[in-house]
């Protein structure tokens, strides 16, 4: 098996080249899931599986100007190949794909495996406090996005640019910022975690991205 990890390590790597989901990101959430999966009954061999192939699909998604690619979606697709030709069984790769499909936060689709909701929570994670702000910023530079929103009215941003759900794709990337990801998803994320590690790392991790967010306010205005 650690031969089949190695290999898929190597496909990811070819796969992401988007620097906010890139393969670092995959072994934090890679790492993180061990983390969350102590002292859990898990299969090991999927959650590190899923770990790495749960971004597969991200370039994609971001270069899909339509927005109708959903990178979960997809993923599990390509990861059903990908999992063929390394020879897992077919049970094995249907436990990977419901990890995939089930990861993100703007779904429908909800992680019913242990796997699958550590899975989760060890994404969900890698967007919180200092990462969030690291990540964020790698996201606006791409996108050609903003620093900062002035004058945010959240409710309606999430009608004009959400299509009115919260966890809508966002139409023009133009006009996110890491403080609008702040409110309309991280901040929601509180009560979505299924592991007790999870919650107590998401709190403290809050705590940083708030007082950051805070005095990039003032300092933006001139308060600092």
């Amino acid at each position: 098996m650690e031969e089949k990890l190695e290999k898929l390590k190597n496909i990811v790597e070819k796969e992401l080249s988007c620097s906010a989901h890139d393969l670092e990101h995959s072994k934090r959430v890679y790492n993180t899931c061990l983390k969350l999966s102590k002292n859990e009954n898990v299969d090991l061999n999927i959650l590190k599986a899923a770990a790495l192939l749960h971004d597969i699909a991200r370039i994609e998604e971001d270069n899909d100007q339509t927005g109708k690619t959903d990178h979960a979606v997809l993923g599990a697709k390509k990861a059903e190949i990908i999992l063929k030709e390394l020879e897992f069984s077919k049970e094995e790769i249907e436990k990977i794909k419901h990890c995939i499909l089930s990861h993100r936060f703007r779904s429908n689709e909800k992680p019913e495996t242990k796997e699958a909701q550590i899975l989760f929570d060890a994404d969900k994670l890698d967007s919180c406090g200092a990462l969030s702000i690291a990540r964020g910023f790698i996201w606006v530079g791409r996108n050609n996005a903003k620093i900062y929103t002035d004058n945010l009215n959240i409710d309606e941003y999430i009608k004009d640019n959400l299509g009115g759900d919260i966890k809508g794709r966002i139409k023009d990337k133009t006009k996110h910022s890491v403080q609008i990801e702040h409110e309309t998803k991280i901040k929601n994320l509180e009560n979505k975690f299924y592991t007790q590690k999870a919650k107590e790392i998401y709190k403290e991790r809050m705590v940083f991205c708030d007082s950051f967010l805070e005095r990039l306010e003032k300092e933006i205005k001139g308060d600092a």
